[in-house]
């Protein structure tokens, strides 16, 4: 569903599979998460999917 969303706003992302992805399951766990999907937009860091959340974090991310 991110990966959708992200999609349709033409945001340019890098996915990480944490079932396949030692490195990326414990830079997960790093961040204070065990479950996915976690979303990092600059400096926003958005547990689930929330389309309003994120949209906010991609305008901050475009005032900067």
């Amino acid at each position: 569903m991110v990966k959708g969303f992200l999609s349709l706003r033409n945001a340019e992302f890098v996915e990480k599979n944490v079932s396949t992805d030692p490195d990326g399951r414990a830079e997960l766990i790093a961040m204070g998460y065990d479950t996915t999907p976690v979303t990092v937009i600059g400096d926003s860091q958005l547990q689930g999917f929330d389309a309003g959340k994120i949209d906010e974090a991609l305008a901050l991310l475009a005032e900067a």
